[in-house]
């Protein structure tokens, strides 16, 4: 339904759902058992009626000693006898209680009522003769409810004792009825009352579901109206969080990724830019060097140092080259490491002897500082081995010729942590924050791209290790840590 693809809507129909289903869980549910619980409260009361007034019922079917005789040798008729007896159980018992009262008998023909102090009203001998054959055959008090023309009635049967009548009467049962109407009645105004009430708070749910909804809608409709912004490119306007629920919640993290994906995007463009500018800068030169060569009346020797410069420059090229595709594919996640196990201060020995022509053009010395026995790790010997290159590369390139570098390797407190120490001027507290950016670059260094460090430091966390730097004038020490 196209009015239900709207949140408020969804939530106020969701809303209004719930207040009817609550109100179907009463009516359907709670009101049966109102009336069941009801009807069994008056059963308990008719039976303990019964239970106490059946004596009763059974002396008030013998005759009084003052009843007169008629005349001198002649006895009471058997109709003026039942007379009596119907009356002063209906005057002295029915009346006083407040209840109907039966009184069952047998004969021959079968169940008859031999006594009702509500005749033609109230319940009939047919309705009664169930619990009256139950009482006659256990002995025991027998209750019930009966549905009569007149209505519901509850019902209980006690057996009138021997000792109560004559010898040669009976047997005889006491019925004592009650009418279920007031529990009916009152069932009835419950649930009227159930459906009247829920109906307003049907109305109420209604639309305070359709102002809270709107009110949640609202918010997220800043929220999509924002994530539609920064789809755009625009990371200028951050969502007011004015609450601490979910929403609120979701407003302040949508912040955090906002202000992320704008720092993202500020680097993505200053990348783009430095790479730009790096790579242009040798292509000028090229362009220059090749113009150059064309001259027809360039000497040999000039030829020659034109050649190694334009080498220089392809050098430099593919360097910055191979280090793009290698901070691109770190931070694609898509650098895939094959650890194994390697004598990490072996490896340090086979990359230090790497930088011995380098080292002896920048008159300095690469000093090891390492133990005789292996130190043994699970690593990618090849990142580890990239790592130590790009700090001893660093070293060597970064500081004043003639700079003592020391390589050292060794294993504490459950990490392996080698190190590249320099003798240099150092890093300057203003530079410190900004070394592991790509193409960072300062006044002082007059080669590279800016990118080693960077790519340094991704290695390091894609190893699960870290890459560490402690500088001041006179000695700078870049460690990596790894665990293992």
């Amino acid at each position: 339904m196209p009015g239900l693809r709207s949140l408020r809507n969804r939530l106020a129909v969701i809303f209004a759902l719930i207040i009817i289903g609550a109100i179907g869980t009463i009516y359907l549910s709670v009101t049966p058992r109102l009336e069941a619980s009801l009807t069994a409260q008056r059963l308990d009361q008719i039976r303990a009626t019964a239970t106490q007034y059946t004596p009763s019922v059974g002396s008030r079917l013998r005759l009084p000693n003052e009843l007169p005789l008629l005349e001198d040798g002649e006895t009471v008729d058997e109709a003026r006898i039942i007379r009596d007896r119907k009356l002063r159980i209906r005057d002295e018992v029915a009346d006083r209680i407040n209840t109907e009262v039966i009184v069952m008998s047998r004969n021959e023909d079968g169940l008859f009522a031999y006594a009702d102090s509500q005749p033609g009203g109230g319940v009939t001998s047919q309705d009664v003769q169930r619990v009256t054959e139950e009482t006659l055959r256990t002995g025991r008090l027998a209750s019930a409810t009966v549905t009569t023309p007149t209505g519901p009635f509850a019902i209980a049967a006690s057996r009138i004792t021997d000792d109560q009548i004559a010898e040669d009467e009976g047997p005889y049962v006491a019925v004592f009825a009650t009418s279920l109407s007031d529990v009916q009645d009152n069932v009835t105004l419950i649930r009227s009352q159930v459906l009247i009430s829920g109906g307003i708070a049907l109305v109420i749910a209604i639309l305070a579901g359709y102002l809270v909804a709107r009110a949640l809608s609202a918010r997220v409709k800043r929220l999509e109206r924002a994530a539609r912004k920064v789809a755009a490119g625009d990371f200028s306007q951050p969502i007011k969080a004015d609450s601490d629920d979910e929403l609120g919640q979701l407003a302040r993290t949508f912040n955090e990724m906002q202000d992320q994906l704008a720092r993202l995007d500020r680097a993505r463009k200053q990348f783009i830019a430095s790479a730009s500018h790096e790579l242009r800068t040798p292509i000028f030169s090229l362009g220059g060097f090749l113009e150059l060569l064309a001259d027809e009346d360039l000497d040999e020797e000039t030829r020659r140092a034109f050649l190694e410069q334009i080498r220089g420059q392809v050098d430099r090229m593919r360097n910055l080259a191979v280090e793009l595709l290698d901070l691109s594919r770190l931070e694609a996640g898509a650098l895939e490491l094959r650890p194994e196990p390697t004598d990490v201060g072996q490896l340090a020995r086979e990359v230090a002897s790497e930088f011995t022509p380098l080292a002896s053009q920048h008159a300095s010395e690469v000093e090891l500082d390492l133990r005789p026995e292996p130190i043994e790790l699970e690593c990618d010997p090849e990142r580890v081995a990239q790592v130590l290159r790009i700090l001893l590369d660093n070293a060597l390139r970064h500081t004043p010729p003639g700079t003592g570098v020391r390589v050292s390797a060794a294993r504490a407190n459950g990490h392996v942590r080698l190190e590249v120490v320099d003798r240099g001027p150092g890093i300057t507290d203003q530079n410190m924050p900004h070394i592991f950016e790509p193409f960072f670059t300062s006044a002082e260094q007059a080669q590279g791209a800016g990118l080693g460090l960077a790519i340094a430091r991704e290695l390091a966390e894609r190893m699960q290790g870290r890459l560490d730097v402690r500088s001041r004038p006179g000695k700078t020490i870049f460690a990596l840590v790894l665990p293992t």
